[in-house]
């Protein structure tokens, strides 16, 4: 595989010097001002910003605070030139914080002996020690634990058009965001299935992490840190993509932004990084390059989450009160991750990575030959979007447009890509049966006061029969996709396996069988974060539940 990361380091200074000059550039006209007044706006959006987050920020460091004081102050005193200066020396500093790199060598050792990482990190091996010595080892033991790991990871869909796309145009993967290990599982995904590595975008707090920090430095990813919300540091960011992009390196980016904390499939998406490869396109043609830009969908679906009680225990606060970052959650802990991967490499149930169908940057289906297509199956000419009179050119507000469509298509397909598990299809239908047993609560107090309550086998068998039924039904009009197991396999197994997939990490299982046959609600809390998986079809599932299904007694 010839990818084009791999000369990433030859264009590492070029790229630096080009995103810090193009944001410079587009910082002239923040506001809507003209410069420098514009600079001036900028720069003092960002001394606001910062200096807020230090100030609440109870371990942060000093020095940066005061120097971020100083600049506040001396604003409105500096000449034009000294205000550009000052812009493209933070350009600078946060493009070179930002900025990936990529060695080739960690990525052979990777794709010959680690899923990313994984084997050795569920073993709480020192990775940055141990590479060389992995990298001449001819058999590793422990290598079939590492064959059982992988197995436990499914990968599906539209892999033969991705594979044929990937060489004559750049691809960017979006996938769904539900935990930490995503980028971890899907980079090994990306070598499984035999599509190039990516670039992608990281949380800077991932790299701190001695063991997939190795890995995430030396593979192409790049530092993001979700704590900066100025303008400027936002403008380093969307540039650093496109020029990326540009240049012809395939990417990753997560368009929900960050976990989804609830467990839902993400329906509202970010839309600065999407109108980045739109904005890439653009900014192609203008230039004379004719390669096209993909999207290629892909949902993460997991039997279990890792942060699973950190994140819905986060949701369930005030939304607009919870953290945005969550530092100390189960990635954060050794002990938990090893756990929690022995765990996974015991299950029945596979996760599964989903590829779904690639579009081209305005949300059109694109088939093996590049050729986008209407909703008639007939051939769209992509480029002529972006023209008039026969030449390409720049409009934002065409542009913020056609992103819109690109989110909506992305989520769409986001929800026919998503695999239902056992456990979220057990989630969905027991809170369902206590929202039943109890109308009038309304959902906090229903999470409150159901932990212990038993539910008998039979009814809970029938009821799941009829959910199963309709689930099939959606899935047959392409509507979502099904766990083979909880297609195929009886409903009492199914069940089983679910109750069994609970018990087997959470520290306070969400459902346990008891010795008389009946199932007992332990953690309503968890229900709730798996059954949100459905969340998009609850409404008419609900509809026909409540009509079609058994009556609780």
């Amino acid at each position: 595989m010839n990818a084009p990361i791999f000369q990433f380091n030859r264009h590492r200074d070029e790229i630096e010097r080009e995103v810090v000059e193009r944001t410079v550039t587009e910082l002239g006209r923040y506001g809507g001002v003209e410069p420098p007044r514009s600079y001036q706006l900028v720069l003092n959006d960002a001394a606001f910003r910062e200096i807020d987050r230090l100030e609440h920020s109870p371990d942060a460091d000093p020095a940066p605070l005061e120097r971020w004081k100083r600049l506040a102050r001396k604003l409105g005193r500096m000449s034009p030139d000294e205000l550009v200066a000052e812009c493209r020396s933070l350009c600078a500093w946060y493009v070179a914080d930002v900025q990936g790199h990529f060695d080739r060598r960690v990525y052979d050792v990777a794709t010959r002996v680690l899923p990313v990482g994984l084997g050795l990190l569920f073993k709480g091996t020192d990775l940055a020690s141990g590479v060389q010595r992995l990298a001449e080892m001819r058999t590793l033991p422990g290598l079939e634990t590492l064959r059982d790991l992988s197995q436990r990871i499914r990968i599906e869909g539209e892999l033969p058009t991705i594979r044929k796309l990937a060489e004559i145009g750049t691809l960017v993967v979006v996938p769904t965001h539900s935990s930490n290990m995503d980028s971890i599982v899907l980079g090994w995904s990306l070598m499984e299935a035999e599509l190039p590595p990516v670039t992608y975008g990281a949380g800077k707090n991932l790299f701190s992490n001695p063991l997939i920090g190795y890995f995430m430095r030396n593979l192409g990813a790049y530092r993001v840190d979700r704590r900066l919300r100025h303008a400027l540091y936002k403008e380093v960011l969307k540039t650093y993509s496109q020029v990326l992009l540009e240049r012809g390196f395939h990417s990753l980016f997560f368009p929900g932004g960050t976990r989804g904390r609830s467990g839902k499939v993400e329906r509202k998406l970010k839309l600065g990084l999407l109108g980045s490869a739109l904005e890439a396109t653009s900014e192609r043609l203008q230039r004379g390059d004719e390669r096209p830009i993909f999207i290629v969908p892909c949902t993460i679906n997991y039997p279990l989450v890792l942060e699973a009680e950190t994140l819905i225990e986060d949701y369930l606060k005030e939304s607009g009160q919870a953290r945005y970052i969550i530092e100390d959650d189960e990635f954060s802990k050794l002990g938990r991750v090893s756990h929690y991967a022995l765990k996974v490499m015991g299950l029945n149930t596979s996760m599964a990575i989903r590829f779904g169908t690639p579009m081209d940057v305005f949300g059109n289906p694109v088939g093996p030959d590049g050729v986008s297509r209407g909703p008639d199956g007939s051939a769209l000419r992509r480029e002529r979007y972006l023209f008039r009179d026969g030449v390409p050119f720049a409009d934002a507000a065409r542009d913020a447009e056609y992103t819109r469509v690109l989110g909506r298509a992305v989520a769409d397909a986001f929800l026919r890509e998503t695999v239902l598990m056992p456990t979220q299809f057990a989630g969905w239908l027991m809170l369902e049966r206590e929202r039943r047993r109890a109308p009038n609560l309304d959902l906090f107090a229903l999470l409150r006061t159901t932990s212990g309550d038993v539910h008998p086998r039979a009814s809970v068998c029938e009821d799941a029969e009829w959910l199963r039924a309709r689930l099939v039904s959606l899935e047959s009009q392409g509507r979502l996709r099904l766990d083979p197991a909880l297609r195929q396999a009886p409903i009492s197994s199914v069940l089983d396996e679910a109750v069994a997939t609970f018990g087997m990490y959470h520290l306070r299982p969400a459902l346990e069988s008891m010795d008389d046959g009946g199932i007992l609600v332990g953690d309503p809390k968890l229900l709730y974060f798996y059954g949100n998986r459905l969340d998009a079809w609850a409404t008419e599932l609900r509809t026909a539940f409540a009509s079609g299904g058994e009556v609780v007694s």
